[in-house]
């Protein structure tokens, strides 16, 4: 299976049908934590929905349009990282990401997130890569932030929270060369 270092405490690893209870777990644990900018939060409340986004993240792997890894932290799932998509023919995809309430503040993501632009631009070739945060999830906007991304632009009524509340969406783009010229 997939699975990529990123240092001595954190592996990305793709998601295997056995995780689906302890990614309801994590899910459920930190369900107020991350409900506040993740729409998807109230429709996963069974270990069964779970293993549909397992599934679905599998089909997609394996379609090569895309690739969702647990973060796994010292051997404990701690959150999701995700390429959403490829569009091979531009050469681009968008990040998306989120962490358990007991791993934040650890500088995880920042790491995990490193690694995936990392093997996105080594790797897959990628030339462009998008992070997109609503402007009022300063965690989530640190992150690209502090990675070398630009804000380019904020896009209006794009993105859906909890209770189907439309929100703008910052995005942050990334080109190969502005990172090969200074990697974070």
């Amino acid at each position: 299976m997939f699975s990529l270092r990123v240092d001595d405490e954190i592996e990305l690893g793709l998601y295997e049908e056995r995780h689906a209870q302890a990614l309801f777990e994590l899910t459920d644990r930190s369900r107020e934590h991350i409900r506040e900018w993740l729409p998807w939060v109230d429709g996963s409340t069974t270990v069964e929905a779970s293993r549909n986004f397992i599934k679905i993240s599998l089909k997609q792997y394996a379609e090569n349009d895309g690739l969702a890894v647990g973060i796994w932290y010292k051997g404990e799932l701690a959150g999701t990282a995700s390429f959403h998509y490829f569009d091979w023919h531009t050469r681009r995809t968008e990040i998306g990401y989120w962490l358990g309430q007991e791993f934040t503040g650890k500088g995880l993501m920042t790491r995990a997130v490193r690694r995936l632009v990392e093997y996105g631009f080594d790797e897959l070739n990628l030339n462009r890569i998008e992070i997109r945060c609503a402007p009022g999830n300063r965690k989530s906007r640190a992150i690209p932030e502090r990675l070398g991304f630009t804000a380019e632009g904020t896009l209006r009524q794009v993105g859906f929270i909890h209770d189907n509340i439309l929100v703008d969406m910052v995005v942050y783009g990334l080109l190969k060369d502005e990172w090969a010229a200074n990697p974070k």
